[in-house]
């Protein structure tokens, strides 16, 4: 390291990914300052392939916070979802099970590419390309977050630090072990996911279970399809010629009437793996964990991005409220507000997951209970009800600060 540079601000920001952005973004609402700091480029930021499913509280979220010309303008809302099995569609309605409420199709790439937008016009600070990222003092009243960058070593010192740096970042390791609980389920299968420039399947998402496994017919746009099959854990992804993913594909998701699947060149191919994780508390001291940094969920609930959009509303709001009036109630919460809202989310990933896919250790009972669980689910308003408000998103229990 050839220099060392120091800077001043409020809050640091650990991670330039959807919840880094936005709580940016909403301070700088508030009149707070923050420094966002991101050990990748800015290209592969924006470009990562990530979901895409927005609750009806997230679009809300986005477009109060003066985030939503080009998202309502280009995002595909949907007004429900299709479950398939034993050869037939069911469709749950969204708005006539929830007052109104819709979901939007809207990358998470595109949030990222109108949030980093949005920060930079308005002079924000993201750091990008850093290295050896570090955070200190988080236990004392003047935290600082480390980094290196073009040779130099730099640091920010902070009132507070937010960790949403995802499940892999620094700040979640930087708590001592002692101080954290870890609560955690890694599912027996894995996701085969490919962005194909294709007329997707489906007009609407469509879940997909079938006695050679789950599937999912979803779309970024009208040319665009986003496709998923049920695979193990630790398939290899060279087994899956694209001839081979169309085939099996199509065989999931058959259902009376429907058209054959319109095949087309696969843009990007990838295995998900499928967990579920949360860390409890998601505050030590001046660090708060956000997004990833906190929980993972399956995304067969769509919850991942939504759930960290919840995070930052809280955060937000506490952080406000501390610079306002200096009460610390809403700091003090932060944690057992956020945690309540993403044990729901968590319950209701596993209950898709696991009604949805074959499991290698499930008996024949197990199958005939899962079978039975569909044919309720979409047979019955108040099974449809549950599903749909969950999908769309539970209420927050307030608003935004002021």
């Amino acid at each position: 390291m050839l220099s060392m540079t120091t800077r001043r601000t409020q809050v640091g920001i650990v991670g330039a990914g959807p919840s880094g952005l936005l709580l940016s973004h909403l301070l700088a609402r508030q009149g707070i300052d923050s420094i966002v700091v991101e050990n990748r480029g800015r290209d592969y930021v924006e470009e990562r392939v990530r979901a895409g499913v927005l609750e009806q509280g997230t679009i809300d979220t986005l477009a109060e916070a003066g985030l939503g010309e080009r998202m309502m303008a280009e995002g595909l809302f949907h007004d429900g979802i299709e479950i398939r099995f034993d050869g037939q569609a069911h469709r749950i309605d969204f708005p006539s099970l929830t007052g109104g409420k819709r979901i939007m199709v809207y990358g998470q790439n595109e949030v990222v590419k109108d949030l980093i937008d949005a920060r930079l016009e308005a002079g924000g600070a993201i750091v990008f390309d850093v290295d050896d990222t570090a955070i200190e003092g988080i236990d004392g009243e003047s935290p600082t977050i480390r980094y290196g960058k073009d040779g130099a070593e730099h640091a920010i010192a902070c009132d507070y630090i937010a960790g949403c740096d995802g499940f892999h970042g620094i700040c979640r390791p930087s708590i001592p072990e002692a101080a954290l609980t870890g609560y955690d389920r890694v599912y027996p299968f894995a996701w085969l996911g490919v962005l194909a420039d294709s007329t997707p399947p489906s007009r609407e998402v469509a879940y997909c279970h079938s006695e050679r496994g789950f599937a999912l017919l979803s779309l970024r746009s009208p040319t665009v399809s986003r496709l998923y099959i049920q695979v193990a854990p630790d398939e290899d992804i060279a087994n899956w010629p694209d001839q081979r993913f169309w085939d099996e594909l199509q065989r999931r998701t058959a259902v009376e009437d429907a058209a054959p699947i319109e095949t087309g060149p696969i843009l990007h191919k990838g295995i998900t793996p499928m967990r579920s994780f949360v860390v409890e508390p998601m505050r030590h001291g001046r660090l708060f964990l956000a997004g990833d940094a906190a929980h993972i969920v399956p995304p067969t609930g769509a919850k991942g991005m939504n759930l960290a959009v919840a995070d930052i509303r809280f955060l937000t709001e506490a952080l406000a409220a501390f610079y306002r009036t200096g009460d610390t109630a809403g700091l003090d919460g932060y944690s057992a507000r956020a945690l309540r809202r993403v044990w729901k989310a968590q319950r209701f990933s596993w209950w898709m997951t696991t009604m949805l896919h074959l499991s290698p250790n499930d008996s024949p009972f197990d199958r005939r209970r899962q079978r039975a669980e569909l044919d309720y689910v979409t047979g019955s308003e108040a099974a449809m009800r549950t599903l749909a408000e969950n999908y769309v998103g539970l209420p927050f229990e307030t608003g935004l600060a002021p």
